[in-house]
């Protein structure tokens, strides 16, 4: 996964990378002809006396110096910019991606995993990526030609480099080995934490109300102590490494200290190829231990890499069509056409055999009780999901045939727990329509019954909106998002329990002012309370997913018993109220 990962993204900056391969070549060619250099100064120029050699051999060195630097600088300069690039496109990617999923999918991989991979676990393979295109050509070539330009100034000493170099190879594939596993608990451990801190964060209302403060800190606290252990375990795995390493290195370089002595002294050897051997051997040192850390690295990133290609490669189950088609008739027109739906695995169908039309210019409401499917209803009209049976059609189209963006271009949704995000009242308000007025904002906040609040706000539409808006109150944030839905002037109107938060009053001047201004549109509206929708053309009335009842609100009363139970119980809760 990794290896592949990598490819596909790094092959968009070929350019760079043939650069930075030519690059690291010049400058790890230079850095093993400086030991001979040295050497020769050593042998020819200082055991002779003969200056000019060594200063016209000290020049030459000088030279090599300078192009192994600028090599060096150049291509890690180009390695750096192609694998921030990278990390750049990954992240590009995944949000797409995760854009693109459909309820499906972000109940499967969960909010705090999404972000996890989108953030940590592309950083992950991004800092592997600035590591492998600064050291995959330099360390083999410089271990490499260190052996054998160690073997060719000092032949009789092969067999230290041949006991050594083995010894760390083992050592290092044990220790990866060994580490994959930790990373992956890592990386698993992170999204627990996430989730918790998640939760936590988000319902510290909650979590106060209820004096939970001690039990959330100790689950926090469990949760962050098994990711400090699997840390732990990769870490102590990590910290043998370097130990390890110079200890190996330090053994081969009194080996050859101690060898080589004698052979200077039985004239077997040179001491400028003996200080050239040691120089080989500690490029060999720095090229294993920048294999090293590249493969301490390569575990992690690989179950980074895994994670991130599990989102990529994972299809949306609403998919656009190939060939997307218009609409053919009003695109205010909804129709269900023995809909069906079910989730993966689940024992029943969520929905069964859902067959009605909604018509421009009319009002239908769905009622049920809990859980009796009215927000998995709605969520099929803009493709939030797809039928598992039968069609749902707008304008005369199965919304399956439809281009996505054509299709919730013509639906206003104001869902069942309306999000604003951080920014201003008016910020907010334009992501129905990007292109509308002041002028429009304040209509759309007059008809939402959200004009009073605002206007007293200290900078009116300019006003700060917190993420999520918890600025302002659960009724507030509702009629706000009801006036995002009309900024936007659609065909269909989509109220998911969106009046639950508002009180008797307020409730009936909003829906008397949005009374015309959706006459042209189709209105749908999911409500628990009777008294929002006994004025609706028709009410839908769902129980276990079916449909038990269909007409107007006076008709059901007296030929639906489930609806007339729910009447007659918020009826009777009224009454005890009143009492």
């Amino acid at each position: 996964m990794l290896t592949r990962l990598l490819r596909t993204y790094l092959s968009r900056y070929k350019r760079e990378l043939v650069l930075v391969v030519v690059l690291q070549l010049l400058a790890t060619a230079a850095m093993l002809y400086l030991p001979t250099l040295n050497a020769d100064i050593i042998d020819y120029g200082v055991a002779r006396g003969d200056t000019d050699y060594i200063l016209h051999t000290g020049v030459v060195m000088l030279a090599v110096t300078l192009a192994q630097v600028f090599g060096s600088v150049v291509a890690i300069y180009f390695g750096a910019r192609a694998a921030m690039a990278t990390g750049r496109d990954i992240r590009h990617d995944l949000a797409h991606r995760v854009n693109d999923f459909s309820q499906r999918e972000m109940g499967k991989f969960g909010a705090p995993s999404l972000i996890t991979r989108t953030t940590n676990d592309v950083q992950q393979v991004q800092m592997l990526a600035v590591m492998s295109v600064s050291l995959v050509i330099m360390a083999p070539i410089m271990c490499i030609g260190g052996v054998i330009m160690g073997i060719r100034v000092a032949p009789g000493m092969w067999w230290v480099l041949a006991v050594a170099v083995p010894i760390l190879g083992v050592f290092m594939t044990v220790a990866i080995n060994r580490m994959i596993p930790g990373f992956r608990a890592m990386q698993e451990r992170i999204d627990t934490v996430n989730r918790v801190l998640r939760e936590q964060i988000t319902g510290i209302r909650v979590v106060r109300a209820f004096v939970r403060e001690p039990e959330e800190i100790e689950r926090f606290g469990v949760a962050n102590d098994l990711l400090a252990s699997a840390a732990l375990r990769v870490g102590r795995i990590f910290a043998m490494v370097f130990p390890v390493v110079m200890g190996v290195t330090n053994v081969t370089m009194v080996a050859i200290i101690w060898v080589g002595g004698h052979q200077i002294v039985d004239g077997k050897m040179e001491i400028g190829a003996l200080t050239a051997l040691m120089s080989y051997v500690m490029q060999i040192l720095m090229a294993v231990m920048m294999v090293s850390f590249l493969a301490m690295m390569a575990p992690r990133a690989a179950v980074c890499a895994e994670r991130i290609m599990e989102v990529l490669e994972t299809p949306t189950s609403v998919a656009p069509p190939p060939y997307p088609v218009g609409f053919t008739s009003d695109p205010a027109e909804v129709e269900f056409h023995d809909a069906a739906f079910a989730y993966p695995g689940a024992d029943e169908p969520v929905l069964t055999n859902l067959t009605f039309t909604c018509r421009p210019g009319t009002t239908t409401a769905i009622v049920g009780s809990t859980g009796s499917g009215k927000s998995t209803l709605v969520s099929l009209i803009p493709r939030l999901i797809d039928t598992t049976a039968g069609a749902v059609t707008v304008g005369g189209t199965p919304v399956a045939d439809l281009d996505p963006d054509l299709l919730r271009s013509v639906i206003g949704v104001v869902p069942q727990r309306p999000y604003l995000f951080s920014g201003t009242v008016a910020s907010n308000l334009r992501y129905g329509r990007a292109e509308a007025t002041d002028e429009e904002l304040w209509e759309a906040l007059r008809i939402a019954q959200a004009a009073d609040f605002v206007a007293e706000m200290p900078d009116g539409l300019e006003s700060a909106i917190a993420q999520g808006g918890t600025t302002v109150s659960g009724g507030q944030r509702q009629r706000l998002a009801i006036a995002r839905a009309l900024v936007r002037r659609p065909s269909v109107y989509l109220f998911d329990d969106a009046f639950s938060a508002l009180d008797v009053a307020t409730d009936a001047r909003l829906r008397a002012a949005l009374a015309p201004a959706t006459a042209d549109s189709t209105v749908i509206i999911v409500a628990q309370r009777i008294s929002t929708i006994a004025d609706a053309d028709q009410i839908i009335v769902l129980d276990r997913g079916h449909v038990v009842g269909r007409g107007r609100h006076d008709e059901l009363l007296a030929s639906c018993p489930t609806y007339a139970e729910i009447a007659e119980s918020q009826l009777a809760i009224t009454a005890g109220g009143a009492a």
